[in-house]
């Protein structure tokens, strides 16, 4: 699972992207498990839901730790038909990176990024493993993933 980190740190690094790599031992698959493993609010973590389009394009809704995403909205906000949400099995993939560590960035998608997402100054999302985070601003997460803000929660 390494392997991904080490992905993920290379196209933080070949983009220029302002993010903070963290690497644990144990797991931080859970939101639960990861605010423990770094001291943060369980608020302060976000989850990128990788969907299949209608057209088998990847779209990823970004929204924080304790929203759902909805496909309703998504197919609305992308004036498309309703998309699925992708099986544990198709997102390594889809994305390049495992269930559990799918970073908000870094493959090709359609990114939608949930207004709640914005309110925080830094948040944590999936760090290319279930062992690793990725600590950034919102903001840089948009300007990176080339997303829109747009509400995609339940």
């Amino acid at each position: 699972m390494r392997v991904y980190e080490e992905k993920l740190k290379r196209i933080i690094a070949e983009r220029g992207i302002r993010a903070e790599h963290l690497s644990f031992e144990s797991s931080c698959h859970s939101v639960a498990d990861a605010a423990e493993t770094v001291g943060a609010e369980p608020e302060d973590f976000i989850k990128s839901i990788c969907m299949v389009g209608v057209d088998g394009g990847v779209i990823v809704a970004i929204v924080k730790g304790e929203d759902r995403a909805s496909t309703t909205r998504v197919a609305k906000a992308l004036g498309v038909g309703r998309p699925r949400v992708a099986a544990p099995g198709e997102v390594l993939r889809l994305t390049g990176f495992p269930v559990g560590g799918t970073p908000g960035f870094g493959f090709e998608a359609t990114y939608l990024v949930d207004p709640r997402v914005m309110e925080k100054e830094l948040v944590y999302l999936g760090g290319g493993s279930d062992c690793a985070l990725v600590r950034m601003s919102p903001r840089e997460l948009v300007r990176a993933n080339g997303g829109r803000v747009v509400k995609v929660r339940k």
